[in-house]
């Protein structure tokens, strides 16, 4: 104890310069908006790189459940596939005008380094960044649906917002009608989200699945959310509507994300408008 009070009086000058300097550098990024950006893009560099590590012995552990998820995606591709093969088997012929057709999404495959499930605003970090092609605001998904939406990319890793997060909000409609709604999480339970604005005459039931819908640049239409396990009624409208995941969001290991490659023009075009 008294080698510690010696050291301390010793470089007490030091110490009070190194404190101050903390102080100074903390109010620098939090009053500019720059140089906050640097900091964060270079925390994400650093936890990234160690998440990813503490992260392999993880991942070999769930290489089981990984592989389940692959061979189910597997087989609905390959339904998928046979499907269309059967409708254009039917006609006489297949045309196909390259001037016509234009790819509107692309993927980029990802390993989950960090995931937080058990609080309120939970993130997940990535093992790709800036340098795979990745930015901000894009969708992130795995084979059994919504997983959340980068916010912060550094050279080599992306933060991603969860679907578990209260500030999570997903454009959202039920597969068999073309009702819309929104997606959120009341903090609570990390299987269940809630789907929130759904008009009283969704005339919903137990079981119906519910799908992006895609009325933003974000998730194309179609992605898998999940399905209503309890809804009630208030006042003739929709007072609570639970939704149970498809996905298991304790056990994300690989996911895929989403490039909208039109997602600049259509922004440029929605800011013309306002």
């Amino acid at each position: 104890m008294q080698q510690i009070i010696s050291f301390l009086i010793k470089n007490k000058y030091f110490l009070l310069f190194l404190f101050l300097e903390i102080i100074a550098i903390s109010l620098t990024i939090q009053s500019h908006s720059y140089h906050k950006s640097k900091f964060v893009n270079s925390a994400n560099l650093i936890t990234g790189s160690i998440y990813s590590n503490f992260n392999s012995v993880g991942n070999y552990f769930h290489l089981k459940e990984y592989n389940a998820q692959l061979a189910e995606e597997n087989v609905r591709l390959k339904n998928i596939i046979a499907k269309n093969n059967n409708q254009e088997s039917s006609k006489p012929f297949t045309k196909l005008d390259s001037l016509i057709y234009q790819q509107k999404y692309t993927f980029i495959s990802a390993k989950v380094s960090r995931n937080d499930y058990t609080k309120s605003n939970n993130f997940l970090t990535l093992d790709r960044g800036r340098n795979d092609s990745i930015q901000e605001e894009l969708g992130v998904i795995t084979s059994r649906g919504i997983v959340g939406v980068t916010t912060n990319v550094s050279s080599k890793y992306t933060r991603v917002m969860s679907v578990l997060n209260e500030n999570s909000r997903i454009n959202a409609r039920l597969i068999n009608n073309t009702h819309f709604g929104t997606i959120t999480w009341d903090g609570k339970d990390y299987n269940t989200l809630q789907f929130e604005d759904l008009p009283r005459q969704a005339n919903i039931k137990l079981g119906d699945t519910i799908i992006t819908g895609g009325k933003s640049t974000i998730f194309p239409e179609g992605i898998l959310i999940g399905t209503i396990n309890k809804f009630e009624i208030e006042d003739n409208k929709y007072k609570i509507i639970n939704v149970y995941l498809f996905n298991d969001m304790s056990a994300i290991g690989h996911v895929n994300v989403i490039i909208n490659l039109d997602k600049q023009e259509i922004r440029a075009l929605e800011n013309n408008n306002e």
